[in-house]
């Protein structure tokens, strides 16, 4: 996400000319949407990973609360989703993207609106921008899932994904059994989601 500032000046203006050429967004990730339904892999971060959202643990369970009734307004299907103290992923299914993009960057000006007076921070910036990935396959869409569900487990927060509170990781478990989710960890690793192949 801030790989701009380790680019060199020549790799900016490089990127800066790909972004023009194709009428991106120049410092924002571009918005693929379309009138089908299809499945999406959202991400956003508290700026420069700050711990806003989790600065105690009753933000982070009102925020979780506010992130799934954003996702599950109008008719998507919310498939996963995990808030951590600075940032949150959710895999959604959806025919209006730039609808869901469009309530995540409500839902982010009010919370932080809420946070920075609570926090008495005017003025501070508490989001950095929606990125999404369009899901490509069935591999991809379960190694989401497990990657969104294992993130507290990688971060070092718990060891066990239902010892985290603020994910629907129990919700699947309870669904699906150990058994099954474990069977699908083997078939579906995430080892290296988001070097690449799943940017696509």
């Amino acid at each position: 996400m801030y790989n701009w500032r380790r680019m060199t000046v020549e790799q900016q203006a490089e990127v800066l000319r790909y972004r023009r050429l194709y009428r991106y967004p120049l410092h924002s990730p571009p918005h693929f949407g379309s009138e089908q339904r299809h499945r999406y892999h959202l991400s956003a971060a508290n700026y420069e990973h700050a711990p806003i959202v989790g600065r105690h643990p009753e933000r982070l369970a009102a925020f979780a609360t506010v992130l799934c009734a954003t996702l599950t307004a109008s008719d998507n299907t919310l498939h996963a989703w995990c808030a951590l103290p600075n940032h949150y992923h959710a895999l959604i299914d959806t025919a209006d993207l730039k609808g869901v993009v469009a309530r995540l960057g409500k839902m982010h000006g009010s919370t932080s609106f809420g946070w920075n007076r609570e926090d008495n921070t005017r003025g501070r910036k508490c989001w950095h921008c929606c990125a999404d990935r369009w899901i490509r396959s069935e591999a991809h869409f379960f190694t989401a899932r497990n990657y969104i569900h294992h993130n507290p487990v990688k971060h070092g927060y718990v060891t066990k994904w239902d010892d985290w509170p603020f994910s629907s990781a129990k919700v699947l478990l309870d669904e699906i059994g150990r058994q099954e989710a474990l069977r699908m960890w083997e078939k579906y690793p995430v080892l290296d989601m988001g070097e690449g192949w799943d940017w696509d």
